[in-house]
């Protein structure tokens, strides 16, 4: 279980650039949820994620994950129970090193290493056997360097070595949205597939709505740092992709008359 305690982060204090990215978000996420975080750009869901990951510390607040503190745990520390995939394709792994060292990396995530083989006859067979299920004729490929393939082959393959040794918390940062929509569906459909069957405990932000509601059993809404909304159970089942459009339409309208009222406050000091 993930549990987030009143974090909040600010960026450039006391400067012309002052960020509030985070504003006191709370919240529990259940062992092997599946939860879909949504929000236009700048509403804090990268932000959260790097800050469960251990990319900053919070100014405030606290994180556990399965009652272990990690609001100051350095970055590598926690790595030893979170697998992380990121936007960008060529993120997450060793691009000079072939796809079989990529993999022998994640094997070894969170264990001692020593001086040896590392790549003995029996564990490549694990490789191609692990591999051969992504269906993208990479099991034959082991020895190519991973900076040589498309961004879809990596992504699954990100994808493979962050949950090859199942993590306490899976983390995906829009890791589909550099993809062509073909290449997108097919790394969404093994995503789906490695949760369901590892039942990992999941935290995904997306831009897409379609993916928000077909995917994932809540989703939490961010806007500027805070959680608006949060859908689970019957509610999220029945949520459409047009009902949170017309949901970031109200808060954009919204803004839009509290901002005009602000105005008008300052006009009638002037």
């Amino acid at each position: 279980m993930l549990e987030i305690k009143n974090i909040s982060k600010t960026f450039n204090v006391d400067t012309i650039s002052e960020v509030k990215s985070l504003c006191d978000i709370s919240c529990t996420i259940e062992t092997e949820s599946f939860v879909i975080l949504v929000g236009t750009n700048g509403s804090g869901k990268s932000t959260l994620l790097n800050a469960i990951a251990g990319n900053f510390f919070p100014d405030q607040g606290r994180i556990l994950l399965d009652g272990i503190d990690f609001t100051r745990m350095p970055e590598h520390k926690r790595a030893k129970y979170i697998g992380r995939v990121f936007q960008n394709p060529f993120s997450g792994t060793a691009p000079d090193m072939t796809i079989a060292e990529n993999l022998a990396l994640a094997a070894k995530r969170g264990q001692v290493r020593s001086l040896g083989w590392a790549l003995p006859q029996a564990v490549t067979r694990e490789f191609r056997e692990r591999v051969r299920p992504l269906g993208m004729e990479l099991e034959d490929r082991l020895d190519s360097p991973i900076g040589k393939l498309s961004g879809g082959q990596r992504q699954a393959l990100t994808l493979l070595m962050a949950s090859w040794i199942k993590p306490k918390l899976l983390l995906l940062d829009e890791h589909t949205a550099a993809l062509d929509p073909k290449t997108a569906a097919k790394v969404i459909s093994m995503t789906e597939e490695v949760v369901n069957r590892e039942r990992l405990t999941t935290l995904m932000v997306t831009h897409s709505m379609q993916q928000a509601v077909n995917m994932g059993t809540r989703i939490l809404m961010l806007h500027k740092g805070r959680i608006v909304y949060d859908f689970s159970g019957l509610e999220k089942q029945r949520l459409k992709a047009a009902d949170l459009l017309a949901l970031f339409d109200e808060i954009r309208k919204k803004e839009q008359v509290d901002h005009a009222a602000a105005e008008m406050i300052d006009l009638l000091y002037v």
